[in-house]
C-alpha cells in the first residue's frame, strides 16, 4: 500500500499528525507513506521515522489553480492507493482531486459554529481534540488511538549546537496571533522569579520576528534572561527543549515541539480553546477561565472586548507557583 498524507501548515498542526502516522506505520509496517508539506514548514516533520518520503510544496511554483492541478497530476504518477487530506482547505482539496484516487478528508468544525464564533455570538468550545479528529479520518483503517504521543525529530548536530544550554529553563513568548501571547510583563516577571528560585538564566526562544518581544521581556526581567530569538533553527530549538529544565509557552508551535521531545511543559491559554489538546503529567495547562473565553478559533490582533483579561489576569507569581507545584 502506498499513501499520501497532506498537511501543508503550520508547525503545531503538522507535529500533531505524528501520533496517527506512528499508529498507521505500526498497523501497516510495509506501507509507503509520503507526506506533502509547505517547504517553509518542513523542519516540523523532516526526519520523522513514520514517513518514507517528504514532498515539499513551494508557493512560487505550486500555488494558483493551474499549478495546484499540475502538482496533483504529477503526484498521480506515484500511484497512490489512498490520499489522506489532513488539511481540508482549498489547496489540499484541489491537489487531492487532481490525484484522482480515494481520498479521506479531515473534517473541520461546522460552518455554522465558525460563523457564530467569528460574529462573537458564542464562545468557542471544540467538539473533540485535533488529534482525535485526525484519527477519525483513518476510521476505515482500524487505527487505535493511544493518546497524544507527539514526535519531533532532530539530529545529533542540532544537539551539539545547543549543548552549552543543557538544563536551562526555556520561555517561548511568541505566537501566530497577538491575543495568543501572554503579556511581556508576565513573562518578564516570571523570568526574574525563575532566576531567583533556580539560579539559572531563563532562555527566550522564538523566530527573528520575536526578537524585539524577547528583548522587552529580557529588560523587564532585569537582564537575568538570555534572548536567543532568531538564533536557533526549529530543529535546534527542539534539541534545546529535549535537554531543558522545563518550557513555558503560549498556545503555539513550541508547545508541540516541547511535547514532541518529551520536555516538561507549561502552556498558557487565553482566547483559544484548551480543549483542542489533552494534557498529562508532563504537560500542564495554565488557563484563567474568563467568562468570555475561549472567544476565538485561532486568536486575533486584539482582544474583541478590549480588556484582554484572559491573559492580563495571569501573573508571573501564579505561573511560578504552578511550576513549583508541577515539579515536586
Amino acid at each position: 500500500m502506498k499513501v499520501l498524507i497532506i498537511r501543508l501548515s503550520s508547525i503545531g498542526d503538522i507535529i500533531l499528525t505524528t501520533p496517527v502516522l506512528k499508529e498507521f506505520k505500526r498497523k501497516y509496517p510495509d506501507a509507503t507513506v509520503d507526506f506533502l508539506v509547505l517547504d517553509k514548514f518542513k523542519d516540523a516533520i523532516e526526519g520523522c521515522p513514520y514517513i518514507d518520503n517528504l514532498i515539499l510544496f513551494n508557493k512560487e511554483k505550486n500555488d494558483g489553480l493551474g499549478n495546484l492541478l499540475n502538482l496533483g497530476k504529477k503526484l498521480r504518477e506515484n500511484n497512490y492507493d489512498y490520499v489522506f487530506d489532513l488539511h481540508g482547505k482549498v489547496r489540499s482539496i484541489l491537489i487531492s482531486k487532481a490525484i484522482g484516487v480515494k481520498t479521506y478528508r479531515y473534517k473541520k468544525r461546522s460552518l455554522k459554529k465558525t460563523l457564530l464564533v467569528k460574529l462573537r455570538m458564542t464562545t468557542y468550545e471544540v467538539d473533540d481534540t485535533i488529534i482525535k479528529n485526525y484519527f477519525k479520518t483513518f476510521k476505515d483503517f482500524g487505527l487505535e488511538y493511544k493518546g497524544e504521543d507527539l514526535t519531533f525529530s532532530f539530529t545529533e548536530k542540532d544537539l551539539l549546537k545547543v549543548r552549552e544550554y543543557k538544563g536551562y529553563p526555556v520561555l517561548a513568548p511568541g505566537a501566530s496571533k497577538e491575543t495568543k501571547k501572554w503579556t511581556p510583563e508576565g513573562f518578564g516577571n516570571l523570568a526574574a522569579l525563575i532566576y531567583k528560585k533556580y539560579k539559572k538564566v531563563p532562555l527566550l526562544i522564538g523566530g527573528k520576528n520575536d526578537f524585539e518581544l524577547c528583548e522587552e521581556i529580557r529588560k523587564i526581567s532585569g537582564g537575568v534572561s538570555l534572548n536567543l530569538a532568531g538564533k536557533l533553527t526549529l530543529k535546534e530549538s527542539g534539541a534545546l527543549l529535549s535537554q531543558s529544565m522545563f518550557l513555558v509557552t503560549n498556545d503555539s508551535g513550541p508547545f508541540h515541539i516541547g511535547r514532541g521531545v518529551k520536555c516538561r511543559t507549561f502552556v498558557i491559554f487565553g482566547p483559544t480553546s484548551p480543549g483542542m489538546f489533552e494534557y498529562d503529567e508532563e504537560n500542564t495547562l495554565i488557563y484563567g477561565k474568563e467568562p468570555c473565553s475561549p472567544c476565538s478559533l485561532h486568536g486575533d490582533k486584539e482582544c474583541p472586548k478590549g480588556h484582554f483579561n484572559c491573559m492580563r489576569h495571569i501573573t508571573g507569581e501564579m505561573v511560578m507557583n504552578i511550576i513549583e507545584a508541577g515539579r515536586k
